[in-house]
């Protein structure tokens, strides 16, 4: 049974599903096997990316995971004994069959008091930035993963779990193609690295015109955009700092990169204004979800600095366009409160991250930060909002 009942139903934006060990080469075509490999080391399974052995997720086979919710504490209190990252973990668990298949979960939902929820993959995260150099094989391996999600996990399971299919955009021929191929299975969301976008030439914005068939697409389609936290690729700036070339490994504590935690979402939303995309397209839906909101005034304060200075150089005023196209999912560590009065109730998104470690072992417990709030604008950040974008 849920730990209580709220009087409006909750619409969970950021839940996560752990991958089976083939999920991103059940389909993956066999002149691209060598691509994704899992090797042992020291008795352990690695996953290998065109053969170079990855740690950003210990173990990828997620057959031992963390337990829902363990460093709430450390969100909490901060970690003032100065644990470990193995010790602030505590006792691991087994993947449990809610974790990874649909009607297990539903089930498990249903104890937790969660009606419908964003499904997110985790291993998803490592593909884009590993493979950065070769455009061709982003678009295989994410089509391939894509079309694991949607055998296992369908993307939309009984109205209640909305699985996002991962889109890349290096080409964009193939983008719209993987967009079109996700709607024709019924996606609601989408999920889109916060990122540069690699391609044969560099990277470049997502946001730049070239783009503008992808998110025209998009608008017309009606699906939400979802910005999760990814592998944004900032590792290799920090790296310049530190004189060392190493990937983003979340779990460990490397504080100077936690300096600049939230530099990639915060390039991200200001390449949404800076380079037109959200003006272009103005009934397009973009959310920002495991990425906090400390990020938010910052930039405000930064895009109000820029505009006052060269208006022309935008296409509106950057800082109202933010405060009412961005929706944002904030820890429940976060003032909710002034966040919505700095982008409005409506923008404002419950996310419990369930069951990673960073999140919350028990998601209605959200509701604790926002008990100051009115009822009725409880109900919108809890799913109100999310059903509105989603469209059920």
């Amino acid at each position: 049974m849920p730990s209580r009942v709220p009087p409006y139903p909750l619409f969970d934006a950021d839940n996560h599903l752990y991958e089976t060990e083939d999920a991103l080469t059940r389909y993956l075509p066999k002149q691209y096997a060598s691509a994704i490999q899992y090797v042992q080391v020291k008795g352990r399974t690695k996953i290998a990316i065109r053969g170079q052995i990855s740690d950003y997720i210990p173990n990828p086979t997620f057959e031992v995971v963390a337990r829902p919710g363990a460093w709430e504490d450390y969100f909490r209190e901060g970690n003032p004994e100065g644990k470990s990252h193995r010790e602030l973990f505590g006792e691991p668990m087994r993947s449990i069959p809610a974790f990874r298949e649909p009607a297990p979960r539903l089930a498990l939902m249903d104890d937790l008091g969660i009606q419908q929820t964003l499904m997110f993959p985790t291993l998803a995260s490592l593909v884009e930035e590993r493979m950065r150099d070769d455009p061709e094989l982003i678009h295989v391996v994410v089509h391939a993963l894509n079309q694991w999600l949607h055998e296992t996990w369908q993307f939309n399971y009984k109205n209640r779990i909305f699985t996002t299919p991962v889109i890349s955009l290096p080409i964009l021929d193939k983008a719209i193609a993987e967009l079109e191929w996700c709607l024709e299975r019924g996606a609601r969301a989408i999920l889109v690295r916060p990122a540069p976008v690699p391609g044969y030439g560099g990277s470049r914005s997502f946001a730049l015109p070239e783009f503008d068939p992808f998110w025209k697409r998009v608008e017309e389609a009606g699906v939400l955009v979802a910005m999760h936290s990814s592998d944004s690729g900032y590792s290799r700036y920090s790296s310049d700092w530190e004189g060392k070339s190493q990937e983003m490994t979340p779990f460990q504590a490397q504080v100077f990169r936690m300096m600049s935690e939230w530099r990639p979402v915060t390039d991200a939303v200001a390449s949404w204004v800076c380079h037109g995309a959200l003006f272009r397209f103005p009934e397009l839906k973009v959310s920002v979800i495991e990425n906090g909101s400390s990020w938010l005034l910052p930039l405000l304060d930064q895009l109000a600095s820029t505009y006052k200075k060269q208006p022309k150089g935008f296409l509106g005023d950057p800082v109202e366009e933010v405060r009412n196209r961005i929706h944002i999912s904030p820890f429940w560590e976060e003032d909710m409160a002034a966040l919505s009065e700095v982008v409005g109730v409506e923008r404002v998104l419950f996310g419990s991250d369930y069951p990673h470690p960073e999140g919350l072992a028990d998601p209605v417990s959200y509701i604790d930060a926002i008990q100051g709030m009115k009822q009725a604008d409880q109900a919108k950040i809890m799913g109100g909002n999310l059903a509105r974008l989603i469209g059920v």
